[in-house]
């Protein structure tokens, strides 16, 4: 007795989680329908909706809303839109674990990929709704599910995935005696055939998918169409013109646009292939102005939903915005009195904390320019000491080499006096001297006391050339101090002739222009 009743129970709960997704599926139906015929007053309505699932926290309900609201934005191809709010839908369903519903979102989702040609990511989500589907062992779901999978490879042009899962759907289908599935898995599995170019195959499933489809008349306009195609391409032209105008004439009848310029396509195609060239262009021009005119109108279609929405949107929110700020108002009159309380008070602090910090910051000032003036006469100071060092140093070694020039000049003299006992000491003198003349380590001292003074001189130099000799760098230093000649000839121990070659030696060397100043070229380094 006690296992009965909470076997009682257990159907109880099941029969009323049934009835609940009976509803919520019915609802769901009712405003598809709206959302075909009248899709801006579906939008006000669904809004409504959401907006009372919002305030109770039914996050299934709002879940649903979104899922309408993408179904809206799908229907007129508004893709992006249509995806923002199947994943906001699918956020929900997630959060709730409702399986059940996100298995269809999913469908959804990668039925708006498919359509939008994002194959590999329709793919994808049509194979995670079919594990969905199988956990829940919903056939319907599972057969759909095989359906799209098959589609999508199909126009990734791998056929043979796309065969298998479309038998797959067939034989799930065919468990459920679902007569309109079998019918649009028949005209899959043709159209599959038809690519292949296995026309006999595609013809015998358009012709299957034709029988079960008596009643559905959109969908036997596509097929009636196909089989006219499947005639052209295998060059029965004679047995396709009636299937194309009979596919035309129920296009027309229905006021089907997109299906009766399908059918002026391939009627213009079959009379090319006839040799009929101007019935063929006819209906090529026809079927070309349909499919502009119904671009047009979807796009007028698509700026007028969007501009509806964006109306109504902007109605709801300035009066919800309306409602906020009256209740807001009263706070913000009394954090304003507060605000300028206490704005006053911190500019009160600010104005003596900026007083005091100008007053510290002149006396800082102060200090630094009093010593950056100390530091500035210390710097030229320490300047005009090197330059009269460089001065000394240079006048130093003018005076040596005179006197050495001097000496030199003496006993050149007396070695050509007779005394030839003297000659060979005196030779010995004037070696010495010459060799205490050019040695290196008084330019050495010269240089390192230059280099204080005139700081990267040198480096600069060496971007004009980089092939200067020891004896060319001497004379440049030398030019750079403005010496005279003769004291540069005399500091580097050569005859005036010598130097005036040096000099052009020097210029060549540094590619300077006939006329150009070697001396104030090297002053402004």
């Amino acid at each position: 007795m006690k296992l009965s009743f909470c076997r009682l129970l257990l159907l109880i709960a099941c029969c009323s989680s049934a009835y609940a997704q009976k509803v919520e599926s019915d609802k769901f139906l009712q405003t598809d329908d709206l959302i075909k015929q009248k899709p801006d007053t579906a939008f006000r309505k669904i809004r409504a909706a959401l907006t009372d699932a919002v305030n109770r926290k039914d996050q299934t309900a709002a879940a649903i809303c979104y899922e309408q609201i993408g179904v809206l934005f799908y229907d007129q191809a508004a893709y992006s839109q249509a995806l923002v709010n199947f994943y906001k839908a699918n956020a929900l369903l997630r959060k709730q674990n409702r399986t059940d519903l996100l298995a269809g979102n999913l469908n959804k989702i990668g039925k708006t990929y498919f359509y939008n040609r994002q194959y590999t990511t329709a793919l994808k989500t049509f194979q995670e709704a079919l594990s969905n589907y199988r956990k829940l062992n919903n056939l319907n779901g599972i057969a759909d599910s095989y359906g799209f999978i098959g589609q999508t490879y199909e126009k990734r042009d791998d056929h043979k995935q796309a065969f298998r899962y479309q038998t797959l759907a067939l034989a799930e289908f065919k468990k459920l005696d679902d007569q309109t599935g079998i019918a649009k898995i028949y005209e899959n599995l043709g159209s599959i055939y038809e690519d292949r170019l296995v026309l006999d195959s595609a013809l015998k499933y358009f012709r299957l998918a034709l029988e079960l489809n008596k009643t559905q008349k959109i969908p036997k306009i596509e097929i009636i169409n196909n089989i006219g195609d499947v005639y052209r391409k295998t060059g029965r032209y004679k047995e396709a013109m009636p299937y194309s105008l009979k596919a035309a004439q129920m296009a027309r009848d229905m006021n089907e646009q997109y299906q009766l310029a399908s059918a002026y396509r391939d009627l213009s195609k079959t009379f090319y292939l006839e040799g009929r060239y101007d019935s063929a262009y006819h209906y090529s021009e026809a079927g070309r102005d349909i499919f502009l005119n119904i671009f047009s109108e979807d796009n007028k279609k698509q700026i007028l939903l969007l501009q509806t929405l964006f109306e109504i949107e902007q109605k709801d929110n300035a009066i919800i915005q309306f409602e906020k700020d009256k209740k807001i108002n009263t706070v913000l009159t009394i954090a304003a009195i507060t605000i300028t309380v206490l704005v006053l008070s911190l500019g009160a602090s600010i104005i003596s904390r900026q007083r005091l910090k100008i007053r510290n910051e002149r006396k800082l000032n102060e200090q630094n320019n009093a010593l950056y003036e100390v530091q500035k006469k210390a710097m030229e100071a320490d300047l005009e000491l090197k330059s009269k060092e460089l001065t000394s140093h240079t006048l130093h070694l003018i005076q040596k080499n005179q006197l050495l020039e001097e000496l030199k000049s003496r006993l050149s003299e007396m070695i050509k006096d007779d005394k030839r006992d003297q000659r060979k000491e005196l030779k010995q003198v004037i070696n010495l001297i010459t060799f205490n003349n050019n040695q290196e380590k008084n330019w050495d001292d010269f240089r390192i006391v230059f280099e204080r003074v005139h700081e990267n001189f040198f480096e600069s130099l060496k971007k004009h050339s980089k092939a200067l000799t020891a004896s060319e760098l001497r004379l440049v230093a030398l030019l750079k101090m403005n010496l005279s000649s003769a004291d540069i000839a005399t500091m580097l121990g050569i005859s005036q002739d010598s130097l005036r070659i040096s000099r052009y030696r020097l210029r060549k060397k540094l590619n300077l222009e006939e006329g150009e100043n070697l001396s104030a070229f090297l002053q402004q380094l």
